[in-house]
């Protein structure tokens, strides 16, 4: 006899985040002078990204985790040079990108990188923080891609009319991390989206799903079949069982052969170091005769980049190839550094949190 049956996953699901939202009434008097205290720090020698004086020295932060510092100055606001609205994109780069951040990432923490990297080569870059709780409050409200992927496709695409229409585009180029990599797919393939994305780039993505979470995949069946708890719809993040190899989800987004829409230009990005994306070709799906797709791993001929799920946005590697492929072409050199996991930047060059104190080393054209 069930004791809890599946259609109850909404009332357990509200109990849960309404935890997390007592925790965030209890934490917010701490949060706000920590806030306070932030803010008053010289952000310039903390982490300087995306302001003048960095875009003068010609300065790229390569650390995955350089944009937590700006949420804590400005939350859920945007990187300087970001989202700018009702600006036309230039001549040479018409085509305004979108970054999609991961699971629990958001727009500014996931793009401390690459929001300074593109701006300064001329692109126009918009980021958005998609699927985060309804009614969080900071922080919480800055982990995004919480809720069920084909809402949070949704709302991408309601962002992507919105960047297309204030910058006169007719389409929207995409660099998507993690979850980011299929949330713009199901866009594409099923929510009318498919003459909308021009090129394609992703960053550990996950086209197959992974196995890493596929080994709770009896426990959560025997909670649901014994005692009718589903619980993909109690846990805060809906997206995580949708990610798991062989979901529901994954076959759909995979029907027809390839997660791929023909016309749109993809170019995979992978990492064999992936801890969460196993195995990591489940980001290197090889297109139909007719889908136009560029499989990358990362340390083909550079065994030395240690990249991993998080560092790969961090890497100077990944973001020349990610550049290049923007461009259509290949403009950059991809260097081969020895790259540290988790934070992506090189072992000793790793300047987020105290850039001033370390030399500059990345140029805007990497070399």
């Amino acid at each position: 006899m069930n004791i809890l049956h599946s259609r109850w996953g909404r009332p357990v699901s509200d109990v849960i985040t309404a935890g997390i939202r007592v925790g965030q009434w209890v934490a917010a008097p701490a949060l706000k002078v920590g806030q306070a205290v932030v803010q008053k720090l010289p952000l310039e020698h903390l982490v300087s990204i995306g302001d003048e004086q960095q875009q003068a020295n010609n300065r790229i932060v390569y650390d995955f985790f350089s944009g937590i510092g700006p949420e804590l100055a400005n939350p859920g606001g945007a990187l300087p040079g970001a989202n700018q609205w009702d600006v036309p994109c230039s001549p040479e780069h018409p085509v305004p990108v979108i970054l999609v951040h991961g699971t629990a990432g958001g727009g500014q923490t996931n793009w401390g990188t690459y929001v300074p990297l593109l701006v300064d080569a001329g692109f126009s870059v918009f980021t958005l923080t998609y699927g985060a709780l309804e009614g969080a409050k900071w922080p919480i409200s800055a982990l995004g891609g919480m809720k069920r992927i084909e809402d949070s496709a949704r709302e991408f695409g309601e962002f992507a009319e919105k960047v297309m229409a204030s910058t006169g585009a007719t389409q929207v180029d995409v660099v998507g991390h993690s979850q980011g990599t299929i949330v713009p797919g199901y866009w594409a393939k099923f929510l009318g989206g498919e003459s909308k994305i021009r090129r394609y780039v992703s960053l550990a993505p996950l086209w197959e799903g992974t196995s890493t979470l596929t080994s709770t995949r009896p426990l959560t069946t025997d909670l649901k079949e014994t005692y009718g708890i589903d619980v993909g719809a109690v846990i805060p993040c809906h997206a995580l069982p949708q990610m798991m190899a062989g979901s529901h989800f994954l076959e759909k987004l995979n029907f027809g052969g390839s997660p791929y829409v023909q016309g749109i230009e993809y170019t995979n990005i992978s990492t064999a170091h992936d801890e969460l994306v196993r195995p990591y070709t489940s980001g290197q799906v090889v297109g139909l005769p007719d889908d136009n797709v560029t499989n990358i791993v990362l340390q083909d001929g550079c065994a030395k980049d240690f990249s991993d799920h998080l560092g790969i946005c961090g890497s100077p590697r990944a973001a020349a190839m990610v550049l290049n492929a923007l461009e259509g072409e290949d403009l950059r050199l991809v260097p081969c550094r020895l790259v540290a996991p988790f934070f992506g930047s090189p072992i000793m060059n790793r300047t987020a949190g105290a850039p001033d104190l370390i030399a500059a080393f990345a140029p805007s054209h990497i070399s």
